[in-house]
Protein backbone atom coordinates (compact mmCIF):
# COMPACT_ATOMS: atom_id res chain seq x y z
CA UNK A 1 0.00 0.00 0.00
CA UNK A 2 1.31 3.44 -0.89
CA UNK A 3 0.99 6.67 1.01
CA UNK A 4 -1.40 9.37 -0.06
CA UNK A 5 -0.61 11.27 -3.24
CA UNK A 6 1.87 14.07 -2.55
CA UNK A 7 0.91 17.55 -3.77
CA UNK A 8 2.20 18.55 -7.23
CA UNK A 9 4.84 20.84 -5.69
CA UNK A 10 6.40 17.85 -3.86
CA UNK A 11 6.35 15.74 -7.02
CA UNK A 12 7.98 18.63 -8.89
CA UNK A 13 10.76 18.74 -6.26
CA UNK A 14 11.35 14.99 -6.69
CA UNK A 15 11.42 15.37 -10.49
CA UNK A 16 13.85 18.31 -10.35
CA UNK A 17 16.18 16.38 -8.01
CA UNK A 18 15.98 13.20 -10.06
CA UNK A 19 16.24 14.87 -13.48
CA UNK A 20 18.28 18.08 -13.11
CA UNK A 21 17.62 18.89 -16.78
CA UNK A 22 13.91 19.21 -15.93
CA UNK A 23 14.84 21.83 -13.34
CA UNK A 24 17.13 23.63 -15.79
CA UNK A 25 14.32 23.79 -18.35
CA UNK A 26 11.84 24.98 -15.69
CA UNK A 27 9.38 22.09 -16.15
CA UNK A 28 6.43 22.48 -13.79
CA UNK A 29 4.25 19.68 -12.44
CA UNK A 30 0.73 21.13 -12.48
CA UNK A 31 -1.14 17.96 -11.51
CA UNK A 32 -0.20 14.38 -10.61
CA UNK A 33 -2.76 11.98 -9.17
CA UNK A 34 -4.84 8.95 -10.08
CA UNK A 35 -2.40 7.70 -12.71
CA UNK A 36 -2.30 10.97 -14.63
CA UNK A 37 -0.07 14.03 -14.63
CA UNK A 38 0.09 17.36 -16.40
CA UNK A 39 3.44 19.09 -16.85
CA UNK A 40 4.23 22.48 -18.35
CA UNK A 41 7.35 23.48 -20.26
CA UNK A 42 7.72 27.27 -20.26
CA UNK A 43 8.58 28.93 -23.57
CA UNK A 44 12.37 28.99 -23.92
CA UNK A 45 14.24 30.26 -26.93
CA UNK A 46 17.15 27.89 -26.25
CA UNK A 47 14.83 24.88 -26.82
CA UNK A 48 13.94 25.92 -30.38
CA UNK A 49 15.10 24.22 -33.54
CA UNK A 50 15.59 25.96 -36.89
CA UNK A 51 12.23 27.27 -38.07
CA UNK A 52 11.23 28.51 -34.62
CA UNK A 53 9.47 25.45 -33.23
CA UNK A 54 10.21 23.54 -30.03
CA UNK A 55 12.84 20.87 -30.62
CA UNK A 56 12.06 17.16 -30.61
CA UNK A 57 14.50 16.42 -27.78
CA UNK A 58 12.74 19.00 -25.58
CA UNK A 59 9.34 17.43 -26.29
CA UNK A 60 10.67 13.93 -25.63
CA UNK A 61 12.19 15.09 -22.34
CA UNK A 62 8.93 16.76 -21.33
CA UNK A 63 6.96 13.58 -22.15
CA UNK A 64 9.37 11.40 -20.16
CA UNK A 65 9.14 13.68 -17.11
CA UNK A 66 5.34 13.82 -17.35
CA UNK A 67 5.06 10.03 -17.29
CA UNK A 68 7.41 9.82 -14.32
CA UNK A 69 5.25 12.41 -12.54
CA UNK A 70 2.19 10.21 -13.20
CA UNK A 71 4.04 7.24 -11.67
CA UNK A 72 5.16 9.32 -8.68
CA UNK A 73 1.53 10.31 -8.16
CA UNK A 74 0.45 6.69 -7.70
CA UNK A 75 3.45 5.57 -5.64
CA UNK A 76 3.36 8.20 -2.93
CA UNK A 77 6.33 9.98 -4.47
CA UNK A 78 8.59 6.91 -4.38
CA UNK A 79 9.28 5.45 -7.79
CA UNK A 80 12.55 4.36 -9.35
CA UNK A 81 11.10 2.88 -12.54
CA UNK A 82 13.19 3.24 -15.67
CA UNK A 83 12.04 4.18 -19.15
CA UNK A 84 12.35 1.16 -21.46
CA UNK A 85 10.80 2.73 -24.57
CA UNK A 86 9.47 6.04 -25.80
CA UNK A 87 7.95 6.53 -29.26
CA UNK A 88 6.85 9.98 -30.36
CA UNK A 89 4.74 10.98 -33.34
CA UNK A 90 5.01 14.66 -34.24
CA UNK A 91 1.62 15.78 -35.56
CA UNK A 92 2.03 19.55 -36.00
CA UNK A 93 4.32 22.43 -35.15
CA UNK A 94 3.75 24.11 -31.83
CA UNK A 95 2.71 27.74 -31.70
CA UNK A 96 5.17 29.96 -29.79
CA UNK A 97 4.47 29.70 -26.07
CA UNK A 98 4.40 27.20 -23.23
CA UNK A 99 3.84 23.49 -23.91
CA UNK A 100 1.66 21.09 -21.91
CA UNK A 101 2.15 17.34 -21.60
CA UNK A 102 -0.72 15.24 -20.28
CA UNK A 103 0.41 11.76 -19.23
CA UNK A 104 -1.69 8.80 -18.23
CA UNK A 105 -0.86 5.29 -17.17
CA UNK A 106 -2.65 2.74 -19.36
CA UNK A 107 -1.46 -0.45 -17.61
CA UNK A 108 0.57 -0.78 -14.46
CA UNK A 109 2.66 -3.75 -13.45
CA UNK A 110 6.23 -4.98 -13.70
CA UNK A 111 6.17 -3.14 -17.04
CA UNK A 112 4.02 -0.02 -17.02
CA UNK A 113 2.57 1.36 -20.25
CA UNK A 114 1.43 4.91 -20.77
CA UNK A 115 0.72 7.66 -23.24
CA UNK A 116 1.42 11.36 -23.28
CA UNK A 117 -0.47 14.00 -25.27
CA UNK A 118 1.47 17.17 -26.06
CA UNK A 119 -0.11 20.48 -27.09
CA UNK A 120 0.49 24.20 -26.90
CA UNK A 121 -0.93 25.73 -23.74
CA UNK A 122 -4.41 27.04 -24.55
CA UNK A 123 -4.82 24.84 -27.64
CA UNK A 124 -6.92 21.70 -28.05
CA UNK A 125 -4.90 20.57 -31.09
CA UNK A 126 -2.43 17.78 -30.45
CA UNK A 127 1.14 18.53 -31.46
CA UNK A 128 2.57 15.12 -30.54
CA UNK A 129 1.43 11.71 -29.32
CA UNK A 130 3.81 9.61 -27.22
CA UNK A 131 3.66 5.99 -26.10
CA UNK A 132 6.06 4.80 -23.44
CA UNK A 133 6.87 1.84 -21.24
CA UNK A 134 8.66 1.73 -17.91
CA UNK A 135 10.24 -1.17 -16.00
CA UNK A 136 9.69 -1.41 -12.27
CA UNK A 137 12.96 -1.40 -10.38
CA UNK A 138 13.31 -2.74 -6.85
CA UNK A 139 15.68 -1.46 -4.21
CA UNK A 140 19.36 -1.92 -5.05
CA UNK A 141 20.97 -4.76 -3.14
CA UNK A 142 23.35 -3.63 -0.41
CA UNK A 143 26.99 -4.67 -0.71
Amino acid sequence: MHDATPPPSNIQEIVHRGVPLAAAWGIEVLQAAGGTATCRLPWREDLLRPGGTVSGPALMGLADVAMWAALLGVTGGRDESLTTSLAIHFLRRLAPGPVLAEARILKRGRITYGEVLIRSEGSAELAAHVTTSWAAVGPRPSR
